[in-house]
């Protein structure tokens, strides 16, 4: 059985890798194209929906060569939702979306999700205090699938970035779901490899120099089904089994919840497009493409590595990593003016007290 699940992988990677090249002269049959903008890095029109080629792969493996490894129910159940995503994805690409229509369409794939591969999460289980959500599953459920999903699909703004973060983050939600989260289903971790199978496969025409982008029919997918694998593990969650999905998913959230920040003080509507995004403030500062791509990658696997060390940690170990966390992360948010180069309170008001002791000091 291992075997055969070893081989199916590396099947995916190759199917990925050989479609992929197709899926670029699909792209421009049909006018799925980036074009150059000020918004936009790219110089020339780019192919999108290259992440037709990562769902083809991913759906070959699970629906045919693996299919006798996963519960029909959620198989199908789960491939509804997908394939709602990948139609919103593929119409966004060649005729481009209002935002509200792509809410509703990965809306309607959370609904799908839900209700058809009883993907939910039901309980939260915080110290000292359970909590069964009753009718609040729904919302809530729907709130996540819509925050990680877009949160996936803002970064993609750079040559392989969604893509290679995407692949660091579903690796840990993979080791953290078969080691510490107990989630009891094998099958969920081989649908996880199988999609970082699909990725890796096509993550070479992706890297900079790109020869297709993901698009928002990848970035969409991906996003999607990141949110759903990480709630397998949340169904009856805990404040450990919150956290590591959300530290795994460092990078997309941070990018997402500082951009709403930023927005909200300028008074600029949320769905307003800016180039202040991580990856444009990296290479604003003086990064290369590339050299913003890596550091990013770099960030990526620091959250996950900080996400294997709850389930090894004590609940007081925890709140202290998660609140040096997030003060190392707003030091480093800071110091590239992620929020604004104006707009650095916790520099400022280091800066502050150490001025201050040194002006004591010197009396």
């Amino acid at each position: 059985m291992k075997f055969e699940i070893i081989v199916s992988l590396f099947a995916t990677m190759l199917i990925s890798a050989i479609l992929t090249p197709f899926i670029r002269k699909l792209a421009f049959l049909v006018g799925a194209e980036d074009r150059p903008n000020k918004r936009r890095v790219n110089k020339i029109p780019m192919p999108t929906i290259g992440g037709l080629a990562i769902f083809i792969a991913y759906t070959f493996t699970t629906m045919i060569l693996l299919r006798n490894q996963m519960p029909t129910k959620i198989l199908w159940g789960m491939y509804g939702g997908e394939f709602i995503i990948i139609l919103t994805g593929v119409i966004d690409d060649i005729f481009e979306l209002k935002p509200r229509q792509k809410v509703l369409g990965i809306s309607i794939a959370a609904l799908w999700v839900y209700f058809f591969a009883g993907i939910r999460m039901t309980k939260i289980t915080l110290p000292f205090m359970t909590l069964n959500l009753g009718i609040l599953s729904l919302p809530i459920t729907w709130i996540w699938i819509l925050a990680i999903t877009n949160a996936i699909n803002l970064i993609d703004g750079l040559d392989g970035l969604a893509t290679g973060v995407s692949i660091i983050a579903l690796t840990t939600i993979g080791i953290t779901g078969m080691f510490f989260l107990n989630v009891g289903n094998i099958f969920v971790s081989i649908m996880i490899f199988a999609l970082v199978a699909a990725c890796i496969g096509f993550l070479p025409y992706n890297f900079y120099p790109a020869r297709i982008y993901l698009g928002d029919t990848g970035a969409l997918f991906i996003g999607f089904m990141i949110s759903c694998f990480s709630l397998f593990g949340l169904k009856n969650a805990t404040f450990i089994t919150v956290l590591i999905p959300v530290m795994i998913l460092g990078v997309p959230i941070t990018d997402t919840v500082y951009a709403i920040f930023r927005r909200l003080l300028n008074k600029e509507p949320i769905s307003h497009a800016d180039k202040m995004h991580l990856h444009h403030r990296l290479m604003q500062i003086g990064l290369t493409h590339r050299q913003a791509v890596l550091v990013i990658y770099g960030i990526a696997l620091i959250f996950s590595f900080i996400a294997l060390l709850y389930p090894l940690s004590p609940i007081w170990g925890s709140i202290l990593l998660t609140i040096a966390t997030l003060i190392g992360l707003e030091l480093f948010v800071e110091t590239i003016g992620l929020v604004g180069t104006n707009r650095r309170p916790l520099l400022n008001g280091i800066k502050k007290i150490v001025k201050d002791t040194t002006s004591k000091s010197n009396h």
